[in-house]
């Protein structure tokens, strides 16, 4: 199972960013994906899932914020986040759930 995520970037306080999540080596129509995070100093946190029926689950920090999303035919999931804060700043992984081995990430820095 290969999860690669990118679109990460430096942004301005209120900006938006949008995320994605290459699958492959799984029949992803039928696998539940989730995003996270990991800021310095602190240990990884699920930042929203989405179910292989687009269900979709969010932190209290993400909710109202992200938009967790997924194109089956890409076979890609998406995080479409707004009103980015500096506590956002984090290496943002994808991954299955329950989560196998972690890929790279892409860094998500928010400044004041």
């Amino acid at each position: 199972v290969q999860l690669q995520a990118s679109g990460g970037g430096l942004v301005q306080a209120g900006g938006s960013l949008r995320l994605s999540c290459a699958v492959s080596g799984l029949t992803f129509g039928n696998s539940a994906i989730a995003w996270f995070r990991q800021a310095p100093g602190k240990q990884r946190e699920l930042v929203a899932s989405i179910t292989s029926g687009r269900a979709t689950s969010y932190s209290d920090s993400a909710k109202g914020r992200f938009t967790i999303s997924r194109g089956n035919s890409q076979k890609k999931v998406y995080l479409q986040m707004h009103n980015l804060e500096p506590e956002d700043t984090a290496v943002y992984y994808c991954n299955i759930i329950p989560p196998d081995q972690w890929g790279q990430g892409t860094q998500v820095t928010v400044s004041s």
